[in-house]
């Protein structure tokens, strides 16, 4: 899986960078193009000649190299790249990167980089565990960069927690993983749906709900990053579509949506629903802003049309259908029902509570239910990391289709 492919090797001021020599060598022997960028402070625990040699390559550390002085285009190596892993990952450099500090050669190839990037946190375990660098970390897995986690063991402190770099043969694994991953999906088309939807009531206002799209978002990305081709039917969200594999068809109604839902889900292999579109609409929407002084009594509402189900009537025996459920209360009762009635392979349950908010967080603990009557958990994580647990089953579904 990493032959041939381009490696940058990033390696920060930390004990761990001692591991960044069998990390080297394990790369170059899997057959990648290894080119190591090391920050200054690097190079009091390990010496460039080192990671030269077994690179096969010359360590880049400043934007000028002295001697020669030729220049180094961070943005030529942010675009060379098949991936970055910037190990061992300083607190001092998970910092820079979070807030975007071009301080040095490393950070401005992480700023330019258009390749997925891998961190390997080594540091001591109160430095870890500190509030400060849990926020970078947040902030990083939320830019959609990847953590290999450290482990629990001796630091060089002489304390025992968490704080330890991966070693150098779990770094290589991940990568190729990662690696094994990119066609997983591939020729396989797949519509998502976002967001939230307005309901009109008059020009200027409209019913909605707090769906910040992100899930969804977060999906799509995951799931083209695996090869998938997407459609993503998204309501009114702030924000962007950076992958060229992502086609985006923008809606703001439920009857927008249902359009939309249902001319695109023909000829797909699966479709995931994700948003959390508006069940009731306004009766009648006015032509002009409805003025106080005029102003009605009560809207009437109605039933929007029922995507899902819709999707469900005229699913295809080879294509797979999954819902979200979002519950305050009997989360797994209503979703079983929600699965069997709609016709769903599977459904992903959202329970809204105060540990689990749900609506515009960047966290999201969810379950899955599948038509085989079976419950998977998982954990609260990040939606990046939620939207790969998906992703997961989604593809264990293809496998054993």
């Amino acid at each position: 899986m990493l032959f041939r492919k381009k490696i940058i090797l990033g390696v920060t001021g930390s004990i761990a960078a001692y591991k960044s020599a069998m990390l080297t060598r394990l790369l170059v022997k899997a057959g990648a193009e290894v080119r190591v960028v090391m920050t200054d402070s690097a190079k009091d625990f390990i010496t460039p000649l080192t990671l030269s040699t077994l690179s096969k390559n010359q360590v880049h550390s400043a934007f000028t190299l002295g001697s020669q002085g030729e220049w180094v285009n961070h943005v030529e190596l942010g675009l060379w790249a098949d991936a970055i892993i910037i190990a061992p990952a300083s607190a001092n450099i998970l910092s820079v990167c979070a807030n975007g500090a071009c301080k040095n050669l490393m950070a401005a190839i992480y700023l330019s980089a258009r390749c997925p990037v891998f961190f390997a946190p080594a540091m001591d375990v109160d430095m870890w565990k500190h509030p400060a660098t849990r926020s970078n970390v947040r902030t990083l897995k939320n830019f959609g960069n990847h953590f290999i986690e450290p482990n629990n063991g001796e630091l060089a402190s002489g304390l025992i927690g968490e704080g330890r770099m991966s070693e150098p043969e779990e770094i290589v694994h991940v990568l190729q993983t990662h690696f094994s991953s990119l066609h997983q999906m591939k020729g396989k088309k797949i519509m998502i749906t976002a967001g939230p939807t307005r309901e009109a009531i008059d020009p200027v206002r409209y019913i909605s709900n707090y769906s910040s799209g992100k899930m969804g978002y977060h999906l799509a990305t995951e799931l083209a990053f695996r090869g998938a081709e997407i459609t993503l039917i998204s309501g009114p969200v702030d924000i962007e579509v950076a992958n060229p594999a992502i086609h985006l068809i923008k809606v703001n109604s439920a009857d927008e949506m249902y359009n939309a839902s249902l001319a695109e889900f023909q000829g797909k292999d699966a479709a995931i629903l994700t948003a959390a579109v508006a069940d009731f609409r306004p009766e009648n929407t006015a032509s002009g802003k409805i003025k106080k002084t005029n102003a009605p009594g009560h809207i009437s509402l109605i039933l929007t049309q029922d995507i899902l189900s819709a999707l469900g009537k005229v699913k295809k025996p080879q294509q797979l259908l999954a819902g979200f459920a979002l519950e305050t209360a009997e989360g797994r009762l209503n979703a079983e029902t929600k699965l069997k009635n709609k016709n769903l392979d599977f459904i992903v349950l959202n329970e809204l509570s105060g540990d689990n908010e749900v609506f515009g967080s960047d966290f999201n603990e969810i379950s899955i239910f599948s038509e085989k009557k079976q419950w998977k958990s998982f954990e609260k994580k990040t939606k990046t990391e939620a939207a790969a647990d998906i992703a997961d089953y989604l593809n264990e579904l293809f496998k054993n289709a």
